[in-house]
């Protein structure tokens, strides 16, 4: 598996998905319950901080903000981190998310195939699953399913 290629591509639909968003529909909620799009975003870009940091720690670096309180507020971590990012405008949201993802691309380039692949990495995760796993089930599958919730958003919304 490509770990690098699977960002990739789970950015790409997520970025074809919002292209075209009016600011109205960024703003309106029902996307994903009560979220709008821009707080699928707030949610997506949360997570891509945590990728930072995991993978981060498997670049050598120690700090890792995100992973902890990710762990530590486990189903809190969703909601509040939402409406911790409730005040940026759309442009902004989209932009937060845009720095992490860049991060994890420059990240992901520097550990190993054999790293990605090993099994019980990420304990925390599950001692049966590598960091590729960790990678194409809670982002790329992440960012589809989002994807694919603000495409049938729009679709309602022109009906």
């Amino acid at each position: 598996m490509n770990a690098s290629d699977i960002l990739k591509y789970g950015n790409g639909t997520l970025q074809r998905s919002i292209s075209d968003l009016t600011e109205a529909q960024w703003t309106t909620n029902g996307a994903c319950g009560i979220w709008s799009p821009k707080d699928i975003m707030a949610h997506l870009a949360s997570y891509e901080y945590v990728l930072v940091d995991v993978l981060g720690q498997f670049a050598g670096i120690q700090s890792k903000p995100h992973l902890d309180q990710y762990l530590a507020m486990g189903a809190a971590f969703n909601d509040e981190l939402v409406k911790q990012h409730s005040d940026l405008s759309p442009q902004s949201m989209v932009a937060y998310y845009n720095s992490a993802h860049e991060e994890s691309m420059t990240l992901i380039k520097q550990l190993t195939p054999e790293l990605l692949r090993t099994p019980g990495t990420l304990p925390w995760y599950g001692a049966e699953y590598a960091l590729d796993d960790y990678i194409v089930y809670a982002f790329y599958g992440h960012k589809r399913e989002h994807s694919a919730q603000i495409d049938a958003f729009k679709d309602r919304l022109k009906a």
